[in-house]
This record gives structure tokens, C-alpha cells and sequence, in this order.
């Protein structure tokens, strides 16, 4: 029998030979000048291969691994029968941004991380470039309208438009040498036009579009439990979203009482988000002030350990982002590069947008709030997270992760720096309170749609006036549930099991310090993205080796 570290090799290469664009990401060199193959036959072999190897990691025998080699198989069997789950559903023939989304990312990425040379670089964004019309072309023939929701082609329809402007007039910006960049700028005006011609016939097929977004309750389900090793299916987790959202609004009602003297918090939040950064640019600049800041309280209070070289920078979401994420994101360094830089996006408005529309994005990220979510995206929360889980040896890890990890950790983040007295200001704190209610609605929306018990404008409703969100972003916010069955609720169900899992670890210490918390924050963080039951699990070996 093979042995488990060969067997996982294999299935690596085979995965980054299938996405080129991924491994770009990743870090890995050689598959730089080449996109994803997204014809109906190349989605149909790797549904065949996944299936194929989900038996042979299961095949494996317990007693042939060490306790890091049973989490690596049980972290890439979680994921391909993830996979298994949702492959009639058939994403491919439903949802247009499996098309441009790497078109657009596979180019972005190289100058992101600028890995190698420039000259290599503009040499291989060349060569996606002039592949992107055959992909474009296996979306229109690959997209079915009675399986594409019309949602979906609507969501697509501004990422279209803005990737379009990005290949065309911004990456040319890239390069300093005027005759590459002379050559980026032609490839990119064939490849925009190619997104141009994607655009009309989105336009055209988005009346004829009549499919389901829902996946229903069984896949919902059977996603929690088996891939998620999660004890939930989607009506309790429901559920317990709904208590969530009833205690954290009692919670804040409180906080506002103390604030307003009135428990009315939707009121005194509405006010609250008055007081926001006059511009797009001053609001990326108050995220990078309080980004500083969440690092300094982390190495002078010694709650983690911050690893050498790191660095995160605040920047601008991707013009061909903000049409369809209305919220905050981050990229990490790629994890297979010597490169310890992330990239923290602030959420500016798409290209265009009206005044209002302006008006609103700014409203969402208020002086009050801004602190939370520079926390969550970077100190200690994604960014710390992923530079730390970059050491792992172990490139399952380092490939593989799931968010009810990996975003559960970033909300935990929030909830612990209010606990070390991060935000001084009680409006800060307020603000930290809303973004657990937040998440806890978000549960409760992304069940009840795809239970099909909700529809888009009930969620928008639900949004608005439960989670305290502007029109746009609500809207942007349920089309992204919509079309990431499950992503939605991992924040808060992920944020919960962590905290679970660390009042056990530091009653089986006997304290609660700041070195018993990095030391918890360190083991957990440093083991990558797995489902928290199996990061339990390494917590459990580290407390038997001290």
C-alpha cells in the first residue's frame, strides 16, 4: 500500500495541474502561464478523480498513520466529500463566475505577490491573457438557462463590467518597462473584449436565466455534518443562530442603554454610522491606522507570537471585487513562496458608483466599527492566522482549509480582543457586539434560503432592518449567501466551537494568563484550517508532550 505522505503528493500535483490558477496563489512556480481548462469535459474529470481519490485517503488504514497523518487525510477527505455532495448541483452550469473569476484572479495574482521577475511576469499574464476567450467561450457554452439562477447572472453581470475596465485601462499600470507594458496592454484589450462579448450574452441570458439557488435541506445537512464534522444539520443551526441573535440583541441593548440611555440599538447604531471617514481613500487610511495598532496591543500584552518578516498591508479592494463583496477581505501570502506579506482590501465602492451608492459604503465602515474589522481581517485574525499556519510542514494544510475555521477564528479574534480591553471606546465595543449579531443573522439567512424558506427580497428584509445593514450591502450580502451555500454561517458556528474548545484547554491548564493564551493561540492557529473538532485534537497532543 502506498505510503500516506507519497499517496497526498500525488494528489497535490494532480490538483495544481487541474488549477493552475490556484496554484499561482499558492505559491507554486510552473504553472504560471497557463488558466483552469473549464470545459464540460474537464469539469467531468475532476469529478471523477475527486471521487476516485476520496476511496483511496479512505482506503488508507488508521494504524498506518501518526496522529498529524490522520488529520491530513481526515482534513482532504472532509473536502472531497464536500465535493461528492455538491457535484449534481453542478456549479458549472449555474454560475457565470466560475468563468471569469480565475480570468480575472490568475492575472491579478502574479502582480500581487510579484514572486518572480517582472519581465516572467507580463510574460505569463500574456498567455492567460490570450486564453481567456476560449474560457469565456466554454462558460457560454457550459451555462444552462433553465440551471443559472437569474441572481447569479445579475451578480456576475458588475464583475463582468469592472473586469472588463481592470484588463483594459488598469493592468497595463502594472509594468514600468513601456514595451512590455505596451504588450500587457494589447493582450489586455483582447482578453476585454472578450469580457465585453461575455458581458452581452450574460445580458441576454439573464431573462431567459429561470434556476434554483437553494440547495435544499439534505445537501445544507449533509455539508455541516460531513464535511464540517459538525454535530448540526440546518434547521438546528438554525436555531441556534436565532438564540444567538436574541442574546446578542439583549446584549446590546444593554450597551446602548449605558451609551444613549435608550436600549434602542438599531437607533443609536444608524447614528453611529454617521460618523465614518469622509472618503473612500480616509477610510482605507483609518483601516491602516487601527491595523498598527491591533499588532502593537498584540506584542505588548504577548498574546501571540508574531512571526519574523510578517507584514500586512491595507489597500483597496480589486476594482473587479467590489461590485460583488461589499465587505471587507483579505489575501494571504502564498503559502508554498518565502513571502510573509498579506494584503488586507478595504471595501470601496465599484467603479461608477452613484454618490448614494458612495454614501453607503462609507456608512458601513464607521469610525466605531472600523477597529473590529481591521481586527478580524488582520491582527490576530486572518492575517496573523495564515502567516502562522504558513509554517505547518505539512502542504495538505497549507492548501486545504475550511471556513468554519478559518473565519470562525477571525470572529474569535474580535471576542478576545474586547475581552483583553483592545476597545476602549464604547462605541468600539458596541460595534464589536453588532458584529456577532451580525454573523448570528447571517446564519439565520443563509439556512433559511437555501431550507428554500426565505426568498432574496424576505433576506435583504431581514438584513436591513435585523443586521442593521444599507440597502446595497444587503443586497450584495444575500446574493453572496445565495451563491456560497454554507460560507455565511461558518463565522459565528466557528467563533462558538473555538471558544468551547479554549475554556477546555485552560481549565485542563489551570490558567488563564497571557502566556497559557498564546500558547493556545500559537498550537490552534499554527495547525492550519482544519475543522475545529480535529484542531481540538491537536491542542489534546500538545497538552500530553508538556
Amino acid at each position: 500500500m502506498d505510503r500516506f505522505a507519497d499517496l497526498a503528493r500525488r494528489f497535490l500535483d494532480e490538483e495544481l495541474e487541474a488549477s493552475p490558477v490556484m496554484a499561482t496563489y499558492l505559491g507554486v512556480p510552473g504553472h504560471d502561464d497557463r488558466l483552469d481548462d473549464v470545459s464540460a469535459s474537464a469539469f467531468e474529470a475532476r469529478r471523477r478523480r475527486s471521487a476516485e481519490w476520496r476511496v483511496r485517503f479512505r482506503e488508507l488504514s488508521e494504524a498506518t498513520l501518526d496522529p498529524e497523518e490522520r488529520r491530513d487525510r481526515a482534513l482532504v477527505v472532509s473536502v472531497l466529500t464536500g465535493r461528492e455532495i455538491m457535484a449534481d448541483w453542478t456549479m458549472w452550469q449555474r454560475q457565470p463566475d466560475v468563468y471569469s473569476t480565475p480570468c480575472l484572479g490568475g492575472v491579478f495574482a502574479l502582480f500581487l505577490h510579484r514572486l518572480r521577475p517582472e519581465p516572467e511576469l507580463v510574460r505569463d499574464a500574456i498567455q492567460r491573457l490570450r486564453a481567456v476567450p476560449e474560457a469565456l467561450g466554454h462558460g457560454k457554452a457550459n451555462l444552462q438557462p433553465e440551471l443559472c439562477p437569474r441572481l447569479y447572472v445579475e451578480r456576475a453581470l458588475g464583475q463582468v463590467k469592472a473586469g472588463a475596465r481592470y484588463l483594459r485601462d488598469l493592468l497595463p499600470q502594472e509594468v514600468r518597462e513601456p514595451v512590455a507594458r505596451d504588450a500587457l496592454a494589447e493582450a489586455g484589450r483582447a482578453a476585454a473584449a472578450a469580457f465585453d462579448d461575455f458581458h452581452a450574452f450574460l445580458e441576454a441570458l439573464a431573462p431567459r436565466a429561470s434556476g434554483a439557488w437553494a440547495i435544499g435541506e439534505t445537501r445544507y445537512s449533509r455539508l455541516l455534518r460531513e464535511k464540517e464534522l459538525l454535530p448540526e444539520d440546518a434547521r438546528s443551526l438554525r436555531a441556534r443562530g436565532q438564540r444567538e441573535y436574541e442574546r446578542l440583541a439583549d446584549e446590546l441593548g444593554g450597551l446602548a442603554g449605558r451609551i444613549a440611555g435608550s436600549p434602542d440599538w438599531p437607533r443609536l447604531l444608524l447614528d453611529l454610522n454617521r460618523d465614518h471617514p469622509p472618503t473612500p481613500e480616509a477610510m482605507r487610511a483609518a483601516y491602516e491606522d487601527w491595523t498598527e495598532r491591533a499588532r502593537r496591543f498584540l506584542r505588548d500584552r504577548g498574546l501571540v507570537t508574531l512571526p519574523a518578516g510578517e507584514e500586512c498591508r491595507v489597500e483597496p479592494a480589486p476594482p473587479f471585487q467590489r461590485p460583488v463583496l461589499a465587505v471587507a477581505s483579505y489575501q494571504s501570502p502564498p503559502p508554498f513562496s518565502s513571502s510573509m506579506t498579506g494584503h488586507f482590501f478595504v471595501p470601496f465602492p465599484p467603479d461608477g458608483a452613484s454618490p448614494g451608492e458612495v454614501q453607503q459604503r462609507l456608512d458601513n465602515n464607521s469610525h466605531a466599527s472600523i477597529p473590529t474589522t481591521a481586527v478580524h481581517e488582520a491582527y490576530p485574525g486572518h492575517h496573523w492566522h495564515l502567516v502562522t499556519a504558513k509554517a505547518h510542514p505539512s502542504a495538505l494544510r497549507r492548501v486545504f482549509r475550511t471556513a468554519y475555521f478559518s473565519e470562525g477564528w477571525a470572529l474569535y479574534a474580535e471576542q478576545m480582543m474586547r475581552e483583553q480591553g483592545f476597545f476602549t471606546d464604547p462605541r468600539q465595543e458596541i460595534s464589536q457586539v453588532e458584529a456577532l449579531l451580525f454573523r448570528a443573522a447571517r446564519i439565520v439567512v443563509d439556512t433559511s434560503l437555501h431550507l428554500g424558506e426565505m426568498t432574496v427580497e424576505d433576506a435583504v428584509s431581514f438584513m436591513r432592518t435585523r443586521a442593521n445593514l444599507p440597502e446595497p450591502t444587503a443586497r450584495a450580502e444575500v446574493a453572496r449567501y445565495a451563491a456560497w451555500p454554507t460560507q455565511a454561517a461558518s463565522y459565528l458556528t466557528g467563533c462558538l466551537q473555538i471558544l468551547d474548545v479554549r475554556r477546555r484547554y485552560l481549565a485542563r491548564l489551570g490558567r488563564s494568563d497571557a502566556a497559557a493564551l498564546r500558547r493556545f493561540h500559537d498550537t490552534l492557529a499554527g495547525s492550519g484550517g482544519l475543522p475545529v473538532t480535529l484542531a481540538e485534537s491537536v491542542l489534546d497532543d500538545a497538552a500530553g508532550t508538556q
